[in-house]
């Protein structure tokens, strides 16, 4: 059965990560932005269905949800631990490996992903978000924040020139970063 574990607080005060017994997935993330985006993934639309909710990020063994600014987390937290006891995992859509079509492209994607989840994601993680590559033109990188660090002001703005500064320094002194 999946249950909460722990429930941990972000950056973001209108998001709560939480922590589940079980891993949900291996290699993915998943954003939701809205109820229409989740209509094909069982889990969030699921997640979605509680009255309250604004967004719905997860990957690995967590959940992160954003509650629309006049909800309370009261009438979300108990609804999503119901939710998740009758939850199936099997029901969650099968993951997908990523693919690239440039090969020097690929190659820089390639060492950008190992920097990225070597450093940056994991911290992003601890505060119920995540980080996707969702392009590289050239040596200018877009990428789009997830989960509790998609609406943070701090990630938008502090982190993303960290993630500039590391790429630069260990990929290639050129690279630009911008949000997607």
């Amino acid at each position: 059965m999946l249950m909460v574990e722990d429930v941990d607080l972000t950056p973001n005060p209108h998001a709560l990560k939480f922590i589940l017994n079980k891993k949900l997935l291996k290699i993915e993330t998943r954003q939701y932005p809205d109820k229409q985006s989740a209509q094909n993934d069982p889990f969030a639309k699921g997640i979605f269905e509680i009255e309250g909710v604004a967004s719905v990020f997860y990957m690995d063994k967590f959940v992160t949800i954003e509650k629309d600014k006049d909800a309370n987390w009261g009438q979300i937290q108990r609804p999503f631990i119901e939710f998740l006891k009758s939850f199936d995992v099997e029901l969650i859509p099968e993951e997908k490996e990523l693919e690239t079509t440039d090969r020097s492209e690929s190659e820089l994607l390639k060492k950008i992903n190992e920097l990225l989840d070597q450093k940056v994601r994991p911290a992003l993680a601890g505060d119920g978000g995540g980080l996707e590559v969702v392009g590289i033109d050239g040596l200018t990188v877009s990428i789009k924040y997830q989960g509790a660090c998609g609406t943070c002001p701090s990630a938008i703005s502090g982190t993303l020139m960290a993630i500039e500064g590391l790429l630069k320094r260990d990929v290639n002194p050129s690279i630009e970063v911008v949000a997607a």
